[in-house]
């Protein structure tokens, strides 16, 4: 019952906080999200390998129960992990509570509500990584996406409620035309099963038990619903060229939202990619395997060019998540061991860098009142801390060793290259890694425009010492980031142990 307590105090301590003064909502909202990230850190502790539970692995600390009964289909309270689902639960978790204190500085109005929505959006994400029936993990999906406009459109910037709004839009679209392929196939799959599990759908498909359904025949059946689900995760990812809501959000959220956007919301639609498209459609998904490798590639050069003509921080730092999603998506379709690891252990990695370099740009704008790369000049003499952690945060997305992002970035292209699904693997994977190149262009030149040089901003004022809720943060990003990087073993064993029988489904032993 671990993951219900996990569900239910971060619930309860919502509303807690709703009904708290202002004044001591920031830190009773961290005091609260520590329990969440306590159980968290207690399942990753005791967790045993179970394999992968779409594939027939038996759920880590697992609840089952039948929730509503609607003949012939029941819905059910099914929650439980393995090696895929639990490192995204504790990176939830993790930066949940580092967002909160990250907002301490910058958040002075409505606080109470605005950790109460916090701790809301960590409910919804806590279930959408442990949620087995499709029912109630379309549910916390659902719960997930209102917090988040709310938290755009009313402490976001001066463009916050187009932005929100745009966010709401696309997003509630994508997961229209999701869901409607999902049920399409439950109901092809017919008696076949009883519930809406998850596993045991991915089970009926893998059998070949899919029929018929409105006019369509199984195969045209699975192509349709295959293609209404990817696209509607990919908006979520996002991939180009469904893209173009990320930036708005990012550059209008206020930096601690803007954290918890890339670094865990972007994620479910990596997860559920690989959850959905890439183990249930497994056939499907090595048949279209050039044009997902192909939109891959796409995100990863597109994003990166488009980073590199941005003079906003915070719009450079968005465009990088795009092309960094891209190599996600090329590991996943590899069907490899190194590259569905490599991709998940990306997922992680790139939270935690991204959820770093958001902070450090949150850091900067509480100082100086701009975002812009043109604007300041010479901050390395002004605030050395704040810019060494900055320049660290750029380095690990470069993929310098000894940094997560090198491990995960390794792990893809070695997967990818030896792909047997893709044709031309070799190819189209040297394509992908010169996205590399141009990430360090940008990055190198944000840095040498806004860190270095004679100090220079618009304004004359001098600049203060971050404040300690600032700084802590980042070095605990920092320090994970570091860890991950000289240690991949920490959740690599426990990933590929969840990502082999997904590489087994492309015929890699």
């Amino acid at each position: 019952m671990l993951i219900e307590a996990m569900l239910l105090v971060t619930l309860v301590g919502a509303l807690v906080v709703f009904a708290s003064p202002n004044r001591y909502a920031g830190r009773l909202a961290f005091a609260i999200s520590l329990l969440p990230l306590g159980i968290s850190l207690w399942l990753y502790h005791r967790f045993e390998a179970v394999g992968n539970i779409f594939l027939g692995g038996d759920p880590a600390f697992e609840t089952r129960a039948i929730w509503i009964d609607l003949q012939p289909y029941a819905i059910e309270w099914w929650v439980g992990v393995d090696g895929i689902s639990l490192p995204l639960l504790v990176l939830a978790t993790i930066l949940a509570t580092l967002a909160i204190v990250s907002a301490w500085t910058p958040i002075d109005e409505r606080e109470s509500q605005f950790y109460g929505l916090i701790l809301i959006l960590e409910t919804g994400l806590i279930g959408v990584f442990v949620a087995l029936d499709f029912i109630l993990w379309f549910v916390f999906w659902e719960v997930v996406l209102i917090p988040m406009y709310l938290l755009i459109g009313i402490w976001g910037g001066p463009r916050r409620k187009y932005a929100a709004i745009k966010f709401f839009v696309y997003t509630n679209v994508a997961s229209l035309a999701m869901f409607i392929g999902f049920v399409a196939i439950v109901f092809g799959l017919g008696d076949a099963v009883a519930t809406f599990g998850m596993p045991e759908i991915t089970a009926a498909l893998h059998d070949g038990q899919l029929g018929a359904l409105a006019g369509l025949d199984a195969a045209t059946l699975k192509l349709a619903a295959f293609l209404a689900i990817f696209a509607g995760f990919a908006v979520k990812v996002p991939m180009v060229p469904v893209h173009t809501w990320l930036p708005d959000a990012h550059v209008e959220a206020p930096s601690p939202v803007s954290v918890l956007l890339a670094g865990v919301l972007l994620k479910m639609g990596t997860y559920a990619l690989l959850r959905f498209n890439f183990t249930m459609f497994d056939d499907v998904a090595q048949q279209l395997a050039v044009p997902i490798a192909i939109l891959a590639v796409i995100s990863v050069i597109y994003g990166a060019m488009l980073a590199l003509a941005q003079s906003d921080l915070k719009r450079i730092v968005a465009y990088s998540s795009i092309s960094s999603m891209g190599y996600v998506i090329l590991g996943l379709v590899a069907y490899t061991t190194y590259g569905v690891g490599g991709a998940t252990f990306q997922m992680i990695s790139h939270g935690l860098i991204s959820g770093l370099m958001f902070m450090v740009v949150g850091v900067i704008y509480n100082q100086t009142h701009t975002r812009m790369v043109g604007d300041m000049a010479g901050l390395a003499d002004r605030m050395p801390v704040v810019v060494g952690v900055f320049v660290a945060g750029a380095f690990a997305y470069m993929g310098l060793p000894l940094m997560s992002g090198f491990a995960a970035e390794f792990m893809i292209f070695y997967g990818a290259f030896e792909s047997t699904v893709v044709p031309s693997a070799p190819l189209v994977t040297a394509v992908a890694m010169f996205g590399i190149v141009i990430v360090a262009g940008y990055l190198l030149w944000a840095m040498q425009q806004s860190l270095f040089g004679p100090f220079r901003l618009e304004t004359d004022e001098p600049l203060g010492r971050a404040p300690i809720q600032d700084i802590a943060p980042l070095f605990v990003l920092l320090a994970l980031i570091i860890l991950l990087g000289v240690d991949p073993d920490i959740f690599v064993t426990m990933i590929q142990d969840a990502a082999d029988p997904v590489a087994a489904l492309g015929g890699d032993t």
